[in-house]
């Protein structure tokens, strides 16, 4: 899908579900990693993760939930997540409330295991188990996986 095509696409679904017309620029914004979309408030415009094209309805729902911000902040309502407003047009529209995490995004984590007691220990980072010891029993820590 090019910029065009997701113009034309979020012109025509915010015709459809909200019945208002989007008149500002939606383009997808490649730096875009943890998050299916944006709404800017200066200028009104949108970002998407092109990442999310591929499945049609979770893409549709991050659409609609990008346009519930700016149509409610048009309209001088509230449009912030926390806002009772924005929760209930997401409701009643069928936006997603949360981009759901991507193949391929899961967090990485380092295994050890402590050779004398099994205890194992995961860790977010890697480390060097020549200098680290097992709490429990003080026995020699090895890397099990990542």
């Amino acid at each position: 899908m090019t910029n065009e095509q997701l113009q034309q696409y979020v012109e025509q679904l915010s015709l459809d579900v909200f019945a208002l017309p989007f008149r500002h620029k939606a383009v997808f914004n490649g730096r875009l990693r943890t998050t299916g979309g944006r709404y800017f408030l200066t200028d009104h415009h949108l970002d998407f993760n092109r990442r999310y094209v591929t499945d049609a309805k979770t893409f549709r729902g991050i659409v609609i939930h990008e346009l519930c911000h700016y149509h409610l902040h048009l309209a001088g309502r509230g449009h912030r997540h926390q806002d009772q407003d924005f929760k209930d047009w997401l409701m009643k529209y069928g936006g997603l409330r949360y981009s759901p995490r991507l193949v391929g995004d899961e967090k990485k984590s380092h295994q050890y295991e402590c050779h004398k007691c099994g205890t194992l220990y995961r860790r977010k980072r890697k480390m060097n188990p020549e200098k680290y010891r097992c709490g429990k029993c003080r026995g020699k820590i090895f890397y099990k996986s990542s």
